[in-house]
């Protein structure tokens, strides 16, 4: 016989094994808490933009394909920046050494403008590293590509009080809890799926696929204490008798 679950089943399962599921999410939120608070490290970011214009006299009129060329020299200019040609350069100004992974560099679509963001643990260090990246990138590329249409648009600056921008524990914990819940849940249905003992009559009837002819209940001293007729109370469907 196919063994089928119903959703009354389902919420079962669930409400027997609520403890469970509320612990195991809990100790995954508490748990991502912990570490986003106190063993990630802040970090900071700071950010310049940089435009890709030649310069014009008053008489001359922009032309539609110089801008479009300028901006897909964006493309190009984002590889420069990130080479050695620059990051030596800012390294020996700022005596400190930098990781690729810190620069990041991206354009707007259809835009003369791009955005160099950098990361650190420090926010002045941020800063400094922007803006140290974006004036080497601005003599460099002179040098480089044999032409002079960078300028810096905007320098990066640090509030009073600036916010890390990760890690994010909010965002971390609420992750954890669904994860957390999904993880309890399926714990629950697991150990539904693997607890093979018996414990009511219907286990019987479907493990067998026999009809319960009758069965024995436990007799409390309440039901020893009461008479015939309150005895005949206690007696269950499908013909139930009592054992002494």
């Amino acid at each position: 016989m196919e063994e089928t679950i119903s959703l009354k089943e389902l919420f079962q399962t669930l409400k027997k094994r609520l403890a469970l599921i509320f612990m195991i999410t809990a100790l995954a939120t508490a748990a991502s808490g912990v570490v986003s608070y106190f063993f990630l490290t802040p970090i900071y970011q700071a950010s310049t933009q940089i435009l890709v214009n030649q310069s014009k006299n008053e008489q001359q009129a922009y032309q539609f394909n110089e801008i479009q060329t300028n901006i897909q020299l964006i493309n190009t200019y984002s590889v420069i920046m990130k080479s050695p040609a620059i990051m030596d350069k800012v390294e020996a100004q700022l005596k400190t050494e930098l990781s690729e992974d810190a620069i990041t560099v991206a354009s707007e679509k259809d835009s003369q403008v791009f955005t160099v963001t950098v990361e650190d643990e420090n926010p002045a260090q941020a800063v400094k590293i922007a803006n140290a990246t974006a004036n080497v990138f601005q003599s460099e590329i002179k040098n480089i590509m044999k032409i002079d249409n960078v300028s810096i648009l905007s320098k990066a600056t640090s509030g009073e009080d600036p916010s890390p921008v990760k890690p994010q524990p909010v965002l971390n914990m609420a992750i954890a809890l669904v994860v957390g819940l999904m993880a309890g849940v399926g714990i629950a249905f697991l150990l539904e799926y693997l607890d093979n003992t018996i414990k009511t009559e219907q286990d019987i009837e479907k493990l067998l696929e026999l009809p319960i002819l009758g069965a024995i209940t436990t007799i409390t001293e309440d039901m020893e204490a009461a008479g015939p007729s309150q005895k005949q109370s206690y007696t269950k469907a499908r013909g139930e008798t009592y054992g002494a």
